[in-house]
């Protein structure tokens, strides 16, 4: 049973929703994960779930809606990038412990299968053509060439993954934003031991191109 992007969203984020608190989300809080000013067109899509057997309801609930075990779709075996709302600092770690929901998107088509999406907030890489509320998607890489845009956390400074241009000069490492009215982040000597990277950025989502419809 084949199921269009917004459709597969919806069903992938009651899933990992359940998983997460053991009941479903209510309709404004699918709304509030897609996007959407109001609930008419959650109905439809959950209606739709329901027809093709993903989800069922449980009348007189006002979250009423729960997967199917028989549905004929898995997570695992579908074609996803995960969506991760931000990677905790410290000790490497597995981006898959921190997984906001799926995006219903071939990560070959980044040219990696492990890639994993990052939400954009701010205008530090406006320059780059990367804004608020954006996706961008990264390889998971512990290093990159200079003057390429990678995820990097800094130990003390910033607690979660930001982009930045990556630039070295000799026992210096300089983190550069794509946008002037920001300064570059530089660290020297053992300062540098504070930045790690975690991924490299391949290529971007907005969230209008991957949700065109019902």
């Amino acid at each position: 049973m084949e199921l269009t992007p917004r459709q597969l969203s919806v069903y992938e984020y009651i899933l990992h929703h359940h998983q997460k608190f053991s009941m479903a989300p209510t309709v404004r809080e699918i709304c509030e994960y897609l996007g959407l000013k109001g609930p008419a067109g959650v109905h439809r899509i959950l209606n739709v779930l329901i027809d093709k057997g993903f989800i069922e309801s449980m009348p007189g609930k006002k979250r009423s809606w729960r997967p199917v075990g028989g549905a004929n779709i898995r997570l695992d075996e579908a074609k996803t990038i995960p969506l991760a709302g931000h990677i905790a600092a410290g000790a490497p770690i597995s981006i898959f412990d921190h997984v906001e929901g799926f995006l219903p998107i071939d990560p070959v088509l980044y040219g990696h299968e492990s890639c994993f999406a990052v939400r954009v907030t701010g205008d530090s890489m406006i320059g780059a053509h990367i804004t608020d509320g954006d996706l961008a998607i990264i390889v998971p890489v512990d290093n990159t060439d200079d003057n390429a845009i990678a995820a990097v956390i800094v130990e003390d400074m910033l607690t979660e993954a930001t982009l930045k241009i990556i630039r070295r000069r000799k026992n210096v490492i300089e983190l550069h934003s794509a946008n002037r009215k920001y300064p570059p982040i530089i660290f020297k000597g053992k300062d540098r031991q504070k930045v790690r990277i975690v991924g490299k950025y391949v290529g971007l989502i907005r969230l209008s191109a991957v949700f065109g419809k019902d």
